[in-house]
C-alpha cells in the first residue's frame, strides 16, 4: 500500500527533536530564533534560485532545507512553551478552509468561481478576521500584514496594492506612469543643482523607485521578479562582453565604452540573457 502524501513528515519532526535533545547536536542546540533568521532568509532565496533556474532536483532539495527551518523554529517555540509544529499546521489548515468557502462550504459558503472573485473573497474574509481581532488600543490597519523584512521592492508592491484596494491609488497605469515622470523630474532637478544633499537624494530616489513599483503593479508585473530577471540579463550580457574581449586579447579595463556598448548590443541582438541559465545551456 502506497503511503499518502505527507506521511513522512513526522519523521522530520522526530529527527529535529533528536538533534535538539540533551545528547543531540551541539551546533543545533546552540541556535536561537535570532541566530536562525539569516538561514531562513538564505534557504528561501535558494528555493527561488532553483526555481528560476528550472533545476528540479535542487528545487526539491532546497524545499527540504526550507521545511527544516520551519520545523526548527517550531521546535524552539515548543521548548519555550509557546506552540508546537502541530499548532502551526492546525493554524494554516483552519485558515485555508475558512478562506475557501467556495471549496469547503459550511458557514459563509460562496459561489466564487473565477480567480478574481476568489481573491476578492479572500481579502474580505481576511479583513473581517483582522477587524474581529482588533481592539480599541490596536485598531485594524489597512497596511497591516506586510512584513518589514520583505525585500523593498516586494514590500512596496504589497503596500501599494493594499492601499489601492481602499481607493488610495493613481488612476490606471497612465496615472502611475505620470507619477513616475513627476518623480523623475524631481530627481533630475535635484541632480542638476549639483552636489545634492545625500539625505534628500536618498528620499527622492526612494520616491522614484516606489512610483516605478506601482507602475509595475498596474501592468501586472512583479517588480521583485522583474528586477531579478533584469539583473540576470545584465550579468550574462556582461559576461558575453568579457568573453568577446578575451578573444581579442583584452579585458574590460583595457577596452572603452564604445566597444563594450557595441558588444552589449550584439549580446542583446543574440538574445543573451533572455532565457533562464538552464535554458541557455
Amino acid at each position: 500500500m502506497i503511503a499518502p502524501p505527507g506521511s513522512s513528515f513526522p519523521r522530520l519532526v522526530e529527527v529535529m527533536a533528536r538533534l535538539l535533545a540533551p545528547d543531540g547536536c551541539p551546533w543545533d542546540r546552540e541556535q536561537t530564533l535570532a541566530t536562525l533568521r539569516p538561514f531562513l532568509v538564505e534557504e528561501t532565496y535558494e528555493v527561488l534560485d532553483a526555481l528560476e533556474r528550472g533545476d528540479v532536483a535542487h528545487h526539491q532539495e532546497e524545499l527540504g532545507d526550507l521545511l527544516m527551518q520551519v520545523v526548527f523554529h517550531a521546535a524552539l517555540r515548543q521548548a519555550e512553551g509557546a506552540f508546537a509544529i502541530d499548532d502551526v499546521i492546525a493554524g494554516i489548515v483552519d485558515k485555508l478552509v475558512r478562506r475557501h468557502p467556495h471549496v469547503f462550504g459550511g458557514e459563509g459558503a460562496s459561489t466564487a468561481r473565477t480567480a478574481g472573485e476568489v481573491l476578492s473573497q479572500w481579502e474580505q474574509i481576511k479583513a473581517a478576521e483582522k477587524q474581529a481581532a482588533a481592539t480599541a488600543t490596536a485598531p485594524a490597519r489597512t497596511l497591516a500584514g506586510v512584513p518589514r523584512a520583505l525585500p523593498a521592492l516586494a514590500r512596496a508592491q504589497k503596500l501599494g496594492s493594499k492601499a489601492g484596494r481602499v481607493g488610495f491609488d493613481w488612476g490606471g497605469w497612465a496615472g502611475s506612469l505620470a507619477k513616475v515622470r513627476e518623480e523623475v523630474a524631481e530627481v533630475e532637478e535635484l541632480a542638476q543643482a549639483g552636489a545634492p544633499d545625500p539625505a534628500l537624494a536618498h528620499h527622492e530616489i526612494g520616491d522614484l523607485l516606489f512610483a516605478v513599483v506601482n507602475l509595475a503593479r498596474k501592468l501586472d508585473v512583479d517588480a521583485e521578479h522583474a528586477l531579478g530577471d533584469a539583473c540576470g540579463r545584465f550579468a550574462r550580457r556582461f559576461e558575453f562582453i568579457e568573453d568577446r574581449l578575451r578573444e581579442r586579447g583584452r579585458s574590460p579595463g583595457e577596452s572603452n565604452l564604445d566597444e563594450m556598448d557595441a558588444l552589449w548590443n550584439e549580446a542583446k541582438a543574440r538574445g543573451v540573457g533572455v532565457a533562464t541559465p538552464a535554458q541557455e545551456t
